[in-house]
């Protein structure tokens, strides 16, 4: 597997999130435009993140949305 670049590389929905996941501009620049100009990250959900499990971004984008539903 090669690395990931998080500040550089091109995030999709199908971007596996890595070990060497970071809450980068890059990844907040993603994140704004699947969720929205109020996405932010918090601590609950920066922790899901990187909670050990697999996932895509695209799954990372969902569920903060199913967690900020109004």
């Amino acid at each position: 597997m090669t690395h990931f670049d998080w500040h550089s590389d091109q995030i999709t929905n199908e971007t596996v999130v890595t070990a060497s996941y970071r809450n980068t501009q890059n990844v907040r620049r993603f994140m704004a435009e699947a969720c929205g100009p109020d996405f932010k990250f918090d601590r609950d959900f920066m922790g899901w993140i990187k909670d050990g499990t697999s996932k895509t971004m695209g799954q990372v984008a969902r569920e903060w949305l199913r967690r900020h539903k109004r």
